[in-house]
């Protein structure tokens, strides 16, 4: 693991990193970040917009008596696929282990720029517009940036000038609300193995990578799973995400994603006839209020052969001619009775 020194600003390569001896930060990439090579060279370096939030983390870190900070543009030297493949198998734990998360959000105004653009504001009222603001940020919007709110014990906010606006603890019910993730979860009272998986699966629904395979990728500290990175693979990547996650987990609520309907002909057979696997986390939309039915879980077993799906100790239930898979979950947000996928 690479960390840059916060005495020295050079980087280190430590192979066990002690947890809580240093900061990480959570961004969004924009254009001209510092890269691992250009870190060699600070002269480089300091020329590129990028480096500004490396330097005010090393400096927030060493206020804070901790001796490094972890930053993924910089301290991955993604030239190597086995470091980046090992990188991003780890990084879930690298960020639980983080004696602190500083959260950057770059197009989150600080408070004196809201009151100028709004100069007939009173104080109550810039901090209405300042609470929108903090909502509308694109660090909600992408997809690594999930694992980097939950796994931290500790994640501090901070708007594009470095004020700190609050810490997750502090926000946890606006964070709640804008990313429909339980307040109990943010807290870590409930832990992530707890919670049902279609429901992790939503909250990342209406996140984007700028890889296609990064949305299955960034998930994988999430699930708890490792697998290797194979870019060029395409949606393959959330289904081999979605293999991995029947290998360790009896929950049906994998099952529990909805197709989007085709806006031309709805009957279409590319919508008509899918798979059992999700294409995109985005179809788990609608999960984020599913809960256990009764209080019960599936405790048979399922397993996916070369071909279809295994399952043991199920109930196919008929209506009118179909056949419906019984699942042990309802809609909290509707009240239904227990839900079922028809086959």
């Amino acid at each position: 693991m690479w960390l840059i020194n916060t005495d020295t600003f050079k980087l280190e390569y430590v192979m066990n990193h002690v947890k809580g001896s240093y900061a990480i930060l959570s961004h969004t990439w924009e254009e001209d970040e510092i890269s691992f090579q250009d870190f060699q060279d600070l002269r480089i370096a300091k020329e590129k917009a990028g480096f500004a939030k490396t330097q005010q983390t090393v400096w927030k870190a060493g206020c804070m008596n901790l001796k490094y900070v972890w930053v993924d543009t910089c301290c991955i030297d993604k030239s190597s696929s086995a470091e980046l493949s090992e990188a991003i198998n780890s990084m879930f734990r690298w960020y639980t282990d983080a004696a602190v998360c500083y959260a950057y959000l770059s197009d989150f105004p600080d408070r004196e720029r809201i009151a100028k653009l709004h100069p007939e504001a009173d104080g109550p009222h810039i901090k209405r517009l300042q609470s929108t603001s903090f909502a509308r940020c694109r660090w909600f919007e992408r997809g690594w940036t999930l694992q980097e709110l939950l796994a931290p014990d500790t994640v501090k906010c901070y708007d594009s000038d470095w004020n700190l606006y609050g810490t997750k603890t502090t926000l946890e019910e606006k964070i709640s609300r804008v990313t429909r993730i339980p307040v109990g979860v943010l807290r870590k009272s409930t832990p992530l193995h707890q919670v049902m998986i279609a429901r992790k699966m939503s909250w990342t629904a209406n996140r984007k990578t700028t890889r296609l395979e990064d949305t299955a990728y960034c998930l994988m500290g999430i699930f708890d799973i490792n697998m290797a990175l194979l870019y060029g693979e395409g949606v393959k990547a959330f289904i081999r995400l979605q293999e991995e996650i029947c290998k360790q987990s009896s929950d049906l609520s994998l099952f529990a994603w909805t197709a989007p309907f085709d806006d031309i002909d709805p009957l279409a057979p590319s919508q008509a006839y899918r798979g059992i696997l999700s294409a995109s986390p985005a179809e788990f939309k609608s999960c984020h209020t599913i809960l256990p039915y009764q209080g019960r879980s599936y405790q048979g077993e399922f397993r996916m052969p070369n071909r279809g799906l295994c399952l043991e100790q199920l109930t196919l239930r008929a209506y009118h001619g179909s056949i419906s898979l019984g699942l042990d979950w309802y809609d909290e947000s509707t009240g239904s009775a227990q839900l079922a996928i028809d086959l």
